[in-house]
């Protein structure tokens, strides 16, 4: 199994950042053109941005992912997408663990296959 380089990991990251800060900035200026915006609202708005990976995965790929040409798969099974509840599972491990697997790829015997 052939994985990403990390440059390509850091560019899909990249565009995904800057479509979340656009989204951002688009749903702050139409909220800014109503006075009274039930709370309700604000949290669909909020969770959207929450949820725009790991829905992007289980349907396919993120903007970024795809521009990049990353895909994510199983394990088990390379030619199957994650469902929906693993790809949350995968988003909540990687937000919590991610920043070690940027450390830890340096240490590893085979970091060209992930390098630059």
């Amino acid at each position: 199994m052939e994985y990403p380089l990390l440059l390509d990991r850091i560019k899909s990251t990249t565009i995904d950042t800057l479509i979340l800060i656009a989204c951002m900035l688009l749903f702050t200026e139409i909220l800014g053109l109503f006075e009274n915006i039930p709370n309700w609202v604000r949290m669909v708005l909020f969770a959207s941005l929450l949820m725009y990976e790991p829905i992007c995965i289980a349907f396919g790929a993120t903007i970024g992912n795809d521009k990049i040409k990353i895909r994510v798969r199983r394990n088990s099974d390379p030619t199957k997408r994650l469902n929906l509840f693993q790809s949350i599972i995968r988003f909540f491990f990687k937000i919590v663990f991610g920043w070690l697997s940027f450390v830890t790829i340096f240490f590893l015997k085979e970091k060209e296959q992930f390098m630059i």
